[in-house]
């Protein structure tokens, strides 16, 4: 089963499958979001009891899918669109002021999501597998989408690109956010399955089944290399 028929929600079952997206070299850009260190730390398990414990082996799925899936197929994204002289940016959430202040209010609930990341900080900063290269942009957010509060749309738009490619965590959450936010501003965008991930599949699995054929088409690191000027 291709990325054509695989995925469907109920709005679009029995529908026609989707054309092949024609990119374009010069046209055609990775987004990776949020994979930051404060999001692959681990407290060592023996230090760890009760509710904490329980928390620490829930979350177990989520960092083996990063080490042995995610961060591996993003690097050999990267790796492609740069040997091909196509654009890699980044996304980050991090905080311009220490308190955190300027966060957005999806940033400052109590639970999960409370998320203070300085900007300066080593836990805001990018994972060191997925580096940044020189002169690549790396834009700075509030807000779960890298759109909203940030000038990545205007960036988009005057380096000429018309497809965004778009991986890294959470495909519920910022994700998910980022894509819908580029559908509206009209940016073709393409989510990649196996170069994402939610904090459980179940998440991963149905937010990917709202996204496609909607705001994006949705399909794995192989089918778009393949598609890849």
């Amino acid at each position: 089963m291709s990325w054509k028929t695989a995925r469907r929600s109920f709005y679009y079952q029995g529908a026609p499958e989707p054309d092949d997206p024609v990119l374009e070299k010069g046209k055609v850009a990775l987004l990776v979001i949020d994979v930051q260190n404060t999001y692959l730390e681990r407290p060592d398990p023996a230090t760890l009891a009760g509710e904490e414990l329980d928390r620490y082996h829930a979350w177990a799925p989520f960092h083996e899918r990063m080490h042995s899936l995610v961060i591996p197929n993003n690097q050999r994204l990267m790796a492609l669109f740069r040997e091909r002289g196509l654009d890699v940016l980044f996304a980050r959430i991090a905080c311009l002021t220490p308190d955190g202040r300027d966060r957005s209010l999806s940033q400052k609930k109590p639970g999960w999501n409370n998320l203070l990341l300085p900007k300066d900080e080593e836990a805001s900063q990018i994972v060191a597998a997925l580096q940044p290269a020189p002169g690549e942009i790396v834009v700075t957010k509030t807000t779960d989408s890298a759109l909203t509060g940030t000038n990545l749309r205007l960036v988009l738009a005057n380096m000429g690109i018309t497809h965004v490619v778009c991986t890294g965590i959470f495909t519920d959450q910022c994700v998910s956010s980022t894509v819908r936010s580029l559908a509206d501003e009209s940016f073709d965008v393409i989510v990649l399955d196996d170069a994402c991930a939610a904090g459980h599949q179940d998440l991963h699995v149905s937010e990917l089944e709202r996204l496609h054929m909607i705001y994006a088409n949705v399909m794995n690191t192989d089918e778009l290399i393949a598609l890849l000027p």
